[in-house]
C-alpha cells in the first residue's frame, strides 16, 4: 500500500554524554546536507545519557531547517503538561521545527527506580491516550475543542482542571507514536500524526500486518489511512553483503523505495552516530530512493517521470543535461568601509568551462550553496535593520542584542555553507575550518582549486573576527547613555563594524559562488 506521502529522511542519534560535541556536529551535518529530521533517544534513567529535551534545544539553536524530536519521549518520566510546554518552547525557539515522538514506556524496573509509576500494558495505553489529550490541550490544538484557551482532562492517570493553554507552538506539532501491539496501533490510527516503529521490534516483513490494523482503525475513526504518516527507525551498514540495508547505497535506495511503494513507509530515520554514514545517506541514498519512488508513482499514474529529484549516480529517463543554470550572486562593488582587511584584486581564480553540462541533480548541489548564502544575506539585512532601529531610538540595546544572539551568524558554530561535506564551521575568534570538509574532497578532485580554497579559508577567519567586532561594539553600548556622547560613540562604532561585516561577507560570498559553482556541480559533496 502506497499512501502517497513524500519521502523524508532523518537521523536517530544517541544522547551519549561523553560525545556531546560530536552529537551536536552530527546534527549540524544532517541539517547542512538536507536531511529532514534529527531525533535522539529518551531514556531519562540512563546515567550515560544527556537530557533529551535540553539536547534538542541545543540542536535547534545550531541548525536552520531540520526538524527535531525525541525518538520517543518516555511518558512515565515526562508528565504531559511539562512535556507539552517543553515541546512548545522548542517549537518557538526553533521557528516551528519541533515534533513529538511519544511512547508508553518500557524498561519498567528502570522507570520505577527513577521515580516513575509501574503500569500494566493496559494502563500504559490508557495513560498515553490521556496524555495526548493534555498535550494537545496545552498546545491549543485539541481537535475536540478547537480554539479552547483552557485545558480540562479528568483522567485516571492525568487530571488537569481548567489550566490555561500555552505557550502555543508555532505550527501544528506532529505526534508520532512508537506502537506494535493491536491496541496501540488503533490508538495511533485515532490520535497520532505518524506511526514510528523500529527495526528489531517490527522488521520489514511485519509492517504490512501492522499497517492493516492502522488502516482499518483509521477508516472507522473517519480519518482515512493517509492521515497517518508511516515512519520507520532503520539500522544498517554500507558494504557488499546481502540482507536489508547491508549492501551498497544503491541497494539501500532500492530497498527503501520498495518499502515506500509496497508498505507505505515514507520517513526513514537512520540510527547512527557516524558522520560518514549520514553524509552517504543524504547524498547517495535519499536522492536515489526519492527518484525511484517518483518514477514509479508517475508510471502508475501514466505521467512522465519527474527527473529533478534524482541523484547523479542514478539517472532517470528524461533527465536532460544542460549548461549550468545556477548563477553566482552579483557583487555590486559598492563598499561602505574605507578599506577591507584583504585585497580583492589578488584572489585566485580558476578557468570556468564553457561547454559543461550537468544533470538536474548535479545542478541542485551549487543551488543549495546559493540558497544557504541567501539565508546569510537575509540575516545580514536583518542585522542592519536592528542596528538602524537602535540608532533611531525605536529599539533598546538589550533587545537588539537578544535578536542578534538568535541569528545563525552569531551562533558559536556558524555554518557558512551547505557545500561542506561535514560543514565549514566558523567560531568567533578561535575555531577553524573543520578538517573533514568538502574542501578536502575538492582539493583531491580538482587540484587547481587549491589556491582558491586556501583563500576562502583565510577569509572565513577574517569574517569571524569582524563578526566579533560587531558584538564587542554592541556590548560597549549596553549600559552607556544612548543619548549622550558615550552612547553616540558606541553607536558609531557599531555602524563601522557592521559596515565592515557587510563589505567582507557579501564580497566573500560572491567570490565563493563564482569559484565553486562549477566544481560543486561536477564533483558534488564528496
Amino acid at each position: 500500500m502506497d499512501y502517497g506521502h513524500d519521502l523524508q529522511f532523518g537521523v536517530f542519534a544517541s544522547p551519549d554524554a561523553s560525545r556531546v560535541r560530536e552529537t551536536l556536529e552530527l546534527a549540524q551535518l544532517a541539517d547542512v546536507v538536507g536531511l529532514d529530521v534529527f531525533t535522539v533517544q529518551d531514556h531519562p534513567y540512563n546515567a550515560k545519557h544527556l537530557d533529551t529535551s535540553t539536547l534538542l534545544t541545543a540542536v535547534a539553536s545550531r541548525t536552520n531547517a531540520i526538524r527535531v524530536a525525541a525518538n520517543v519521549a518516555n511518558l512515565p518520566l515526562r508528565p504531559p503538561v511539562g512535556l507539552a510546554k517543553q515541546v512548545a518552547t522548542l517549537d518557538v525557539i526553533s521557528g516551528g521545527r519541533a515534533e513529538l515522538g511519544l511512547g508508553t514506556g518500557a524498561f519498567w524496573d528502570a522507570i520505577v527506580a527513577a521515580g516513575g509509576e509501574r503500569r500494566t500494558p493496559g494502563e500504559a495505553v490508557d495513560a498515553l491516550v490521556e496524555a495526548i489529550r493534555v498535550i494537545r490541550g496545552v498546545w491549543g490544538q485539541d481537535p475536540d475543542r478547537p480554539g479552547a484557551r483552557s485545558v480540562t482532562v479528568e483522567g485516571e492517570h492525568y487530571a488537569v482542571a481548567g489550566m490555561h493553554a500555552g505557550p502555543l507552538p508555532l505550527h501544528h506539532v506532529e505526534i508520532w507514536l512508537g506502537a506494535y501491539k493491536p491496541r496501540m496501533l488503533r490508538v495511533t490510527a485515532r490520535h497520532a500524526d505518524g506511526w514510528l516503529p523500529s527495526m528489531g521490534y517490527a522488521d520489514p516483513d511485519a509492517l504490512g500486518a501492522m499497517n492493516a490494523v492502522i488502516d482499518e482503525a483509521a477508516d472507522r475513526a473517519g480519518r482515512g489511512p493517509q492521515a497517518i504518516r508511516r515512519m520507520y527507525n532503520v539500522f544498517g551498514q554500507f558494504g557488499t553483503g546481502s540482507g536489508f540495508l547491508r549492501g551498497t547505497a544503491d541497494d539501500w535506495a532500492e530497498q527503501l523505495a520498495g518499502l515506500a511503494l509496497t508498505e507505505g513507509m515514507s520517513t526513514f530515520i537512520l540510527g547512527t552516530d557516524d558522520p560518514d554514514v549520514v553524509r552517504r545517506y543524504a547524498d547517495e541514498v535519499a536522492p536515489a530512493a526519492r527518484a525511484a519512488v517518483d518514477h514509479e508513482r508517475a508510471r502508475r499514474a501514466g505521467e512522465p517521470p519527474a527527473p529533478h529529484r534524482t541523484s547523479p549516480s542514478t539517472p532517470v529517463e528524461g533527465s536532460a543535461r544542460q549548461s549550468l543554470q545556477v548563477r553566482p550572486t552579483p557583487d555590486h562593488g559598492t563598499r561602505l568601509s574605507a578599506g577591507l582587511p584583504w585585497r580583492e584584486d589578488d584572489r585566485p581564480v580558476t578557468t570556468k568551462p564553457d561547454d559543461a553540462a550537468y544533470s538536474p541533480a548535479e545542478q541542485a548541489v551549487p543551488q543549495h550553496l546559493v540558497d544557504v548564502h541567501d539565508h546569510l544575506r537575509g540575516e545580514l539585512a536583518q542585522l542592519r535593520d536592528v542596528v538602524g532601529q537602535v540608532r533611531r531610538g525605536s529599539m533598546s540595546t538589550g533587545a537588539a542584542r537578544s535578536v542578534i544572539n538568535t541569528m545563525a551568524m552569531r551562533q558559536n558554530n556558524w555554518t557558512l555553507g551547505a557545500y561542506c561535506e561535514t560543514y565549514c564551521r566558523l567560531v568567533t575568534g578561535h575555531h577553524t575550518l573543520e578538517d573533514r570538509s568538502i574542501f578536502v574532497h575538492l582539493r583531491g578532485a580538482q587540484p587547481d582549486l587549491g589556491p582558491v580554497i586556501d583563500r576562502l579559508e583565510e577569509e572565513h577567519h577574517v569574517i569571524a573576527d569582524v563578526l566579533e567586532q560587531v558584538d564587542d561594539a554592541l556590548v560597549g553600548l549596553v549600559g552607556a547613555d544612548a543619548y549622550g556622547r558615550a552612547g553616540q560613540e558606541s553607536l558609531d562604532e557599531i555602524q563601522r563594524a557592521l559596515d565592515l561585516l557587510t563589505d567582507t561577507l557579501l564580497s566573500h560570498l560572491a567570490y565563493e559562488e563564482r569559484e565553486l559553482l562549477h566544481p560543486l556541480a561536477r564533483h558534488g559533496f564528496g
